[in-house]
């Protein structure tokens, strides 16, 4: 056991998280999760209203006795999501973890307060992580450039994000973008981290519920198979370097508007990818962690190798050294 500041608050084993992903955080993976010892969160917004939130929280439940939490991306969107009503569910759900992403969660604290829910925030900058610790949130995910979804638009990778934040930020932190396996861990502790969160990582696993080809498709990919979208309009989009993504880049170079790119990048087509296995259906967010990512094993193996090999890292490799 690996034991941290992160591990006694949230009361799970090991230090690791599966982030909230897309159309892949669902009972499925996050009870997997959640037996294996780690921190597994639901997808709120992969539920198209609130009140299938709440049968997916129950679901969830029918799987594993464990704690698990639900994550909820505030984001501005073309069609409105009812952001309150999330909340609302989420709270009549019973659950006590809430990873909130996007923008700043202020207005969502006082009632994640009164029913004694924990609030992990990510931030992709040293500053927006000051923001949260001020406002009151319980721990931050601190998402570096290398990760899949949206890094940010400062670029800054991992190896100098967590130190200068840990520098600075006393809360408990979460390691985020980039993560895969052992060595990603013990390097998030050494960086002043209490854990970290893997995303692209759990997409190859057994229990993933994504298509079989999606999963194939991150191994034999490297870490340079990923595009950046949207750079041009400060709202970069890390995602899988297929031909959509190619065409999309294309077309913002050429000066085509979010409204004329939406069509081709929108996240319905993104949820057939991983329901038919059609990989240049539409976008699908990976990370640049895929050039580590080897094989498709269960959650447990994974989790338990992890676990495993970070302290051999830590007792035959590190120890020796201060010896």
């Amino acid at each position: 056991m690996l034991k941290t500041r992160f591990t006694e608050m949230f009361g799970v084993e090991h230090p690791i998280v599966q982030g909230g992903m897309q159309w892949v955080g669902r009972a499925e993976l996050t009870s997997a999760v959640a037996n294996a010892g780690a921190l597994g969160f639901l997808t709120g917004l992969t539920q198209p209203t609130p009140e299938d939130l709440v049968k997916e929280v129950k679901r969830c439940r029918e799987m594993t006795d464990k704690p698990f939490g639900v994550n909820l991306t505030i984001l501005p969107t073309l069609v409105p999501r009812p952001y309150d009503e999330y909340v609302d569910a989420i709270i009549q759900s019973g659950v006590k973890i809430v990873e909130t992403a996007g923008n700043n969660p202020k207005p969502f604290l006082p009632k994640f307060r009164e029913a004694g829910i924990k609030v992990i925030h990510k931030c992709t900058s040293v500053r927006h992580g000051i923001t949260a610790e001020r406002i009151g949130v319980d721990a931050i995910s601190m998402d570096g450039f290398e990760c899949a979804g949206h890094p940010g638009e400062d670029d800054i990778p991992n190896l100098v994000l967590l130190p200068a934040a840990a520098n600075v930020i006393k809360i408990p932190m979460i390691a985020s973008g980039g993560f895969a396996d052992a060595r990603g861990l013990v390097a998030a502790l050494a960086l002043g981290c209490e854990g970290m969160n893997m995303g692209t990582r759990f997409m190859a696993t057994k229990e993933a519920p994504i298509h079989q080809k999606v999963k194939e498709a991150i191994v034999a990919a490297d870490e340079r198979s990923t595009s950046l979208l949207f750079r041009t309009m400060r709202n970069t989009s890390r995602v899988f370097g297929n031909s959509v993504a190619k065409k999309a880049i294309e077309m913002e170079h050429e000066g085509k508007t979010i409204a004329e790119i939406g069509p081709l990048v929108s996240g319905q087509r993104g949820k057939v990818v991983y329901e038919t296995g059609d990989l240049e259906h539409g976008i699908w967010s990976a990370g640049t962690c895929m050039g580590l990512i080897q094989d498709i094993p269960t959650v447990k193996e994974l989790i338990d190798r992890i676990v495993r090999e970070a302290k051999e890292i830590i007792g035959k490799r590190l120890a020796p050294l201060a010896a």
